[in-house]
C-alpha cells in the first residue's frame, strides 16, 4: 500500500470554562484565535466527545494552519468540567514570551528538566522551553502515554509510517516530516486511562489516501471508532475523515488535506464571533442563580 503522506494539524481538548481557557490561550500562551464555529447538535465523528448537543469549535494557534500545528477547544454547553486520566502528557513550546506571559499574569509555573510547566484551565499541561524558536512553529510536540512502547511502535511506525526520529527504552520521537510537531510516546508501563477529558489528534493527509488509511487499520484488527465520513460546517467546505484509534485508545483523526485547507482558513472574524458567543452564553450565571454547579462529566 501507498505511503501515508501526513501533516500534522491539531490536538483537541474539551474545555468546560471557555472564558478562563482562552484568556490562557491568548495572555499566557500568545496565541491567537483563528476561527470559531457554533454547532447545535454533536458531531457525527464524536468532535466534542459523546454528546448530542450545542457545542462549540474554536481553533487557535500561532499562525495558520495550513503551516502551524494548533489546538481545537471544543466546549460543550452545560458541561462544567471534565475528568483528566493519565492518557494526555503535555504540548511543548518553544517560548520565552509565553514564559515573560506566565509571570505577567502570575501563573503558576513548576521547573522541570530546565523546562518551565505550566496547566491550562482543565488541568492540562503545557511545557514552556525558554528559548525563541527559529523555525516557522514553535509548537515542537504532543506527548502521549503508551502502556506498551512495542506495541504503539507497530501501530504508528509500521502501520501509518512515522518516522522515529529518537528512541530508547522508555521513549519515542515520531513525525511525518522534518519540520512538523512531532508526537512523543511516553512508557508509562501501566494501562493508559482516558478518563472523561481525553482528546484526539488530528492529521490531515490526500483526500484519496484516506480509504487506504481505513483499510490499513481494518486488515491489522486495530479499532476504527468512525468509519470514512463526510463532515460538514456551515457556510464552509465538507471534509471527509476517518477516526481510528491506536493500541492505547488516543483518538486520531485522519482529513482530507485538499477540502480541510479549504475549511480552515483563517476567519478575521473569528475573535469577534467567540466574544459574542461567550458572551451570550448565560448558563454560568444560570447556575449561580440556582445555587448549584453546572454538571461535571
Amino acid at each position: 500500500m501507498d505511503a501515508i503522506r501526513g501533516r500534522a494539524l491539531h490536538f483537541v481538548f474539551k474545555v468546560g470554562d471557555r472564558n478562563k481557557t482562552i484568556k490562557f490561550y491568548k495572555d499566557v500562551l500568545g496565541m491567537k484565535v483563528l476561527r470559531h464555529e457554533e454547532f447545535q447538535e454533536g458531531c457525527k465523528a464524536a468532535c466534542n466527545g459523546p454528546y448530542d448537543g450545542k457545542w462549540s469549535k474554536t481553533m487557535i494557534g500561532y499562525g495558520a494552519e495550513d503551516n502551524h500545528f494548533v489546538v481545537e477547544l471544543t466546549y460543550n454547553y452545560g458541561i462544567g468540567s471534565y475528568r483528566l486520566g493519565n492518557d494526555f502528557l503535555g504540548i511543548t513550546i518553544k517560548s520565552s514570551k509565553a514564559i515573560e506571559n506566565a509571570i505577567k499574569n502570575k501563573y503558576l509555573m513548576a521547573e522541570e528538566n530546565n523546562t518551565k510547566v505550566i496547566e491550562a484551565p482543565g488541568g492540562y499541561k503545557f511545557f514552556l522551553k525558554d528559548e525563541s524558536n527559529n523555525s516557522l512553529d514553535p509548537v515542537e510536540k504532543v506527548i502521549l502515554a503508551s502502556s506498551n512502547l512495542k506495541k504503539s511502535l507497530a501501530f504508528w511506525n509500521e502501520l501509518l509510517g512515522m518516522k522515529i526520529y529518537e528512541q530508547d527504552d522508555n521513549m519515542a520521537l515520531l513525525g511525518f516530516a522534518d519540520n512538523q510537531c512531532k508526537l512523543e510516546l511516553i512508557s508509562i508501563n501501566k494501562a493508559v486511562d482516558h478518563a472523561t477529558a481525553f482528546g484526539r489528534i488530528a492529521f490531515a493527509c490526500p483526500e484519496d489516501q484516506l480509504p487506504i488509511i481505513e483499510q490499513k487499520v481494518k486488515t491489522a484488527d486495530y479499532t476504527i471508532l468512525t468509519p470514512l465520513i463526510s463532515l460538514d460546517t456551515p457556510g464552509k467546505a465538507t471534509v471527509r475523515v476517518v477516526i481510528i484509534a491506536d493500541p492505547d485508545s488516543h483518538e486520531i483523526c485522519f482529513v482530507g488535506d485538499e477540502a480541510f485547507r479549504q475549511l480552515s482558513q483563517i476567519d478575521p472574524n473569528a475573535d469577534e464571533l467567540l466574544q459574542k458567543a461567550m458572551e451570550e452564553d448565560k448558563s454560568d450565571e444560570w447556575f449561580a442563580k440556582k445555587n448549584i454547579s453546572k454538571a461535571s462529566s
